[in-house]
């Protein structure tokens, strides 16, 4: 026979979860995952349009700055994208005027849409939201220069 410690004893009575209790765990964190994901997801969703708010006021900032420069905002043709690269046949260009190429990119993937101004009124810099479309309300709003 081996030989035991006096303070070592077998203990036959091994515990552990049951199969029930395992399942009613599960159930209730999945109750807690339904209940905290759709509120996570809308506020992940604000937080694009808000960002979008924001990326359009540097645009609007970068666009200030470029007709500085040059006398004059990029046109219809040249786009946002004349915030990054400089157009032919424009002088005292002094771009960049974004730290990032990717800065004419919405949160959704799509490039800001660009209106020069024309007829007294301002350059409009937008994005039409989650769904691409024009209209729509929560992450769908366009979200635009003009206020």
């Amino acid at each position: 026979m081996a030989n035991v410690s006096p303070d070592r004893t077998e203990n036959n009575n091994e515990q552990g979860y049951t199969l029930i209790e395992l399942l009613v765990v599960l159930a209730i964190l999945s109750l807690i995952v339904a209940f905290a994901a759709p509120k996570v997801i809308g506020y992940f969703e604000r937080s694009k349009t808000q960002a979008a708010a924001i990326e359009i006021s540097t645009l609007m900032s970068s666009l200030d700055l470029y007709r500085l420069d040059t006398g004059h905002y990029p046109t219809a043709d040249q786009g946002l994208k004349a915030l990054i690269v400089k157009p032919e046949q424009v002088h005292n260009w002094h771009g960049p005027y974004l730290d990032r190429t990717d800065g004419i990119i919405d949160p959704w993937g799509r490039v800001f849409l660009y209106t020069p101004p024309h007829d007294g009124k301002a350059a409009v810099i937008m994005s039409y939201g989650a769904d691409g479309k024009p209209g729509g309300t929560d992450e769908d709003q366009d979200v635009t220069s003009v206020h």
